[in-house]
């Protein structure tokens, strides 16, 4: 019978697949399986404690054993230490994107479109004014390191900064690599378990691809997805910063939401693939 058929077998072969991909990242990266099993009760019981709640009740102990399959003892030691996990296993927090954006967007910053060349510092716009404006309480030295060191910006000979890229990627700081693996992959599983439950408006989510491909269509196609790509990416990032009150304070409006679009490539060499690692 088809895997429709069976909801749960198809559900064991999709964590199996997805786990293959994270057990690459893991064991290339120093994670062990017990340091994963770890991580994973801490999330298990996160969920049940702040998702599966029953309304008007408080979360429980017993409730959250009863949904994870944790022995109750067990779910009482990851409770009374997960603010502490948290606080030593946290990422730093990059500013980097927000300068970036207002670099781009602001007009104090850019013109038509286009970021201007900013001193490091003095009168009116320059890189410590953008900073200070859409940076927090992060030092502009601080920022521009970063920056200079991923290569998001150089300086010119005059000295002045000029922006190389519009979007923030981290190119050499693997803490911060890491870190888009955290929220990439939980915004994707998110979307894909909003479509799971049927809940409306349903949530974008489609893919394009091939799988007998000769490797010049391949080499062709990763340049032309490249360019496409970054042409809808600039697009939605124009029109989400004109909407954003981060970069455009005259906004008006209730609550504070976070939405976007993720696009990303992916090539993989069949022969190099179990069938049971295909998708």
């Amino acid at each position: 019978m088809s895997d429709a058929t069976h909801p749960d077998q198809a559900l064991q072969r999709a964590v199996l697949r997805v786990m293959r991909a994270l057990a690459r990242v893991l064991i290339r990266n120093g994670l062990t399986l017990p340091a994963f099993v770890e991580l994973a009760k801490r999330a298990w019981v996160d969920v049940a404690l702040g998702d599966f709640t029953i309304p008007g009740r408080k979360p429980s102990v017993s409730r959250a054993s009863l949904l994870t399959g944790l022995t109750r003892k067990d779910v009482q030691r990851l409770v009374d230490t997960r603010d502490d996990a948290s606080a030593s296993n946290a990422l730093p927090d990059h500013r980097a994107a927000r300068v970036i954006a207002g670099w781009v967007h602001d007009p104090d910053f850019a013109a038509g479109g286009a970021p201007r060349e900013l001193a490091f510092d003095g009168e009116g716009a320059t890189f410590s004014a953008l900073v200070k404006r859409f940076g927090g309480d992060v030092p502009p030295r601080a920022v521009l390191d970063e920056l200079l060191q991923v290569g998001n910006v150089e300086r010119t000979e005059d000295g002045r900064l000029r922006l190389l890229t519009r979007f923030y990627l981290p190119r050499s700081n693997d803490a911060a690599r890491l870190g888009i693996l955290g929220t990439d992959v939980a915004w994707l599983i998110g979307t894909i378990d909003h479509n799971l439950q049927g809940r409306e408006p349903a949530r974008f989510q489609r893919k394009v691809t091939y799988d007998n491909l000769p490797v010049e269509a391949v080499d062709a196609f990763r340049t032309l997805s490249a360019r496409h790509a970054q042409e809808l990416i600039e697009l939605l990032g124009d029109w989400l910063a004109r909407h954003d009150r981060d970069t455009n304070p005259s906004v008006e409006g209730s609550g504070r939401m976070r939405a976007g679009v993720g696009v990303f490539y992916f090539e993989e060499d069949l022969a190099d693939r179990s069938e049971g690692d295909r998708p």
